[in-house]
C-alpha cells in the first residue's frame, strides 16, 4: 500500500504513461458511449456508429444516461450503507460526470479507486480520473479485462486486496465474446477478492426489446472495432455464481435501487444490472 494520498510504486501514473497511437477512422466503444452521453471526445466514425444504432434503438441515449445513474447509485450505496472503501473499475470509459472516485470520495474521502481500460483515447484523458481527494487515492491501469493477472498485480499497489473491494464491470462484459469465457474472467477476478467484496455489473440485454437489440447489435458490430454480445437475464445472473445477489436482483437498468422497491413505473431499458456480495 502507498502512503495515504499518494500513488504507490509500480502503479501506472500520469507521469509514467507513454502516448498511444489510435485509429480515429474506426469506432471504439468508449468514444461511441461518450457520444451517446453528449460528450465531445469522439470522432466521425464513432458518431456514425452511434447514429446507426440510434436509428433502430432510439432508447440508447437513455440507456447511456441510466447507466451513469446506476453507477452513482450503486457506488453511493456501497460506500454510505455498506462501508466499502475500495473500488476496481474495469472498462472505465471516458471521464464524465459522477466518476466512481467522485461519488465514493464525496461520502468517504479516504476511498481508493483503481481504473482499468485499454482504449488509447481513454488513456489520453485518464489524468482527469486521478484527481483524488487528498485523503484517498486513484490510479489507472492500461489493461484489457482479459488480462486479469496484470490487473490484480498492479491494482495491489494501491488497493489492499485483503480488505473488501467492489469490482465494477459496467457495460464491459458484453464486449467479451463467449469464446473468451467472460464468466471465467469474472470469476477469476472475484476469486482474488476477500469475503465481503462486491461485484457490480451492467450488461446489454438480448431479451428486452429483442428485435430492436438484434438490429442495433448488427448495426453496431458492422461499424465498431470491438463487437458486442448482448445476453439474457439468466446469462447475466451466471456472472454472479457463488455470490449473494442483492435485492432487487438482476433487473433492467433503471429498476435497481437499494431498500424498498419504488412505486414509480419505469421503462424496461435493454440492459441488465445487479450487485452481488462475496460471502
Amino acid at each position: 500500500m502507498a502512503e495515504e494520498g499518494g500513488l504507490p510504486d509500480g502503479t501506472v501514473s500520469g507521469q509514467d504513461w507513454q502516448p498511444h497511437d489510435f485509429d480515429t477512422s474506426v469506432a471504439h466503444p468508449a468514444r461511441v458511449w461518450d457520444y451517446l452521453l453528449d460528450g465531445k471526445d469522439n470522432f466521425a466514425a464513432d458518431r456514425a456508429a452511434a447514429e446507426r444504432v440510434l436509428e433502430v434503438m432510439p432508447v440508447m441515449g437513455m440507456v447511456a444516461r441510466a447507466g451513469r445513474a446506476f453507477l452513482a447509485t450503486a457506488v453511493h450505496h456501497l460506500v454510505a450503507e455498506v462501508g466499502i472503501r475500495q473500488f476496481l473499475d474495469v472498462g472505465t470509459g471516458l471521464p464524465t460526470a459522477s466518476n466512481t472516485h467522485e461519488v465514493a470520495q464525496r461520502v468517504a474521502p479516504e476511498s481508493r479507486v483503481v481504473y482499468v481500460d485499454n482504449d488509447p483515447i481513454v488513456l489520453a484523458h485518464a489524468r482527469a480520473l486521478l484527481k483524488s481527494a487528498p485523503r484517498g487515492a486513484t490510479a489507472y491501469i492500461d489493461a484489457d479485462l482479459r488480462d486479469g493477472e496484470k490487473i490484480l498485480r498492479e491494482a495491489a499497489g494501491i488497493l489492499d486486496l485483503a480488505a473488501p473491494v467492489a469490482v465494477m464491470l459496467l457495460a464491459v462484459l458484453h464486449f467479451i465474446p463467449d469464446e473468451d469465457d467472460p464468466a471465467g474472467i469474472t470469476a477469476r477476478l472475484m476469486e482474488a477478492m476477500p469475503s465481503g467484496s462486491f461485484l457490480v455489473i451492467s450488461h446489454a440485454a438480448s431479451d428486452i426489446e429483442a428485435g430492436a437489440v438484434a438490429a442495433g447489435t448488427v448495426a453496431y458490430n458492422q461499424h465498431s472495432a470491438v463487437a458486442i454480445t448482448p445476453r439474457t437475464g439468466a446469462q447475466v445472473a451466471e456472472f454472479f455464481d457463488g455470490l449473494e445477489i442483492a435485492a432487487p436482483g438482476v433487473v433492467p437498468l433503471g429498476h435497481w435501487q437499494p431498500g424498498p422497491p419504488s412505486a414509480v413505473r419505469r421503462p424496461a431499458l435493454p440492459t441488465y444490472c445487479a450487485v452481488g456480495r462475496k460471502p
